[in-house]
């Protein structure tokens, strides 16, 4: 067969597969993982879009920026009163683990970013200890941001119900990206234990790659 699908979502075939070093591809809104052999060919597969914003420091950051690395991604916003902090901090801790390895990044992208402008970015990026070249809090065009976020990164339809830029983004989802910018990853960023298994998939995607 010229490819193998493991579509079972319970817990323990997705430990499974960890276990396997393999990890599994999300092409759709509803987060259904098809687990893919690498080395064989995948047409089909799901893939992010390009894009264009600037960061915490005024400066352009773009799918260039992210050429043949893995990254994390997430969308929050600075006056968030409530999961956007907890999930700051829990990516901090993911920050802390491969400070020091270059092939890892993250882009936070922000969900009022006509509020959200570089000066409050970068007091945000102050404030968490976010290490600049290691991690971008990105802003700009609102309705680039809210395409990208639904149509690359399928943030906030998992439940199938289709939205556009009129409606408000918030979610809890952070994505595991990989080096051809397909997703490998999907995690609850406030959840502790989620990030743990988030930093374990980011270690079996560099052996992989």
């Amino acid at each position: 067969m010229r490819t193998l699908f493991c579509l079972l979502v319970l817990a323990t075939a997705a430990s499974g597969c960890r276990q396997a070093n393999l990890l599994p591809f999300y092409n759709t809104p509803d987060f259904t993982p098809e687990w893919v052999n690498p080395s064989l060919s995948y047409a089909n597969i799901h893939t992010i879009s390009d894009f264009n914003f600037v960061d915490q420091h005024g400066k352009q950051v773009s799918e260039k920026t992210f050429a043949g690395k893995i990254y994390i991604a997430d969308f929050f916003f600075t006056a968030c009163p409530g999961i956007c902090k907890r999930l700051t901090s829990n990516l901090c801790e993911v920050q802390k683990v491969f400070s020091k390895d270059n092939d890892i990044l993250l882009i936070s992208h922000s969900v009022t970013p006509e509020a959200d402008n570089v000066s409050r970015l970068s007091a945000y990026a102050t404030d968490f200890g976010v290490q600049y070249d290691k991690w971008y809090l990105v802003t700009g065009d609102r309705k680039s941001i809210y395409r990208i976020a639904r149509e690359s990164y399928f943030a906030d339809e998992d439940m199938g119900v289709k939205k556009d830029e009129n409606d408000f983004l918030h979610t809890e989802n952070v994505l595991l990206i990989d080096r051809h910018r397909r997703i490998r990853g999907v995690y609850k960023g406030t959840s502790a234990l989620q990030i743990q298994d988030l930093i374990h998939d980011v270690k079996i995607l560099e052996q992989e790659e």
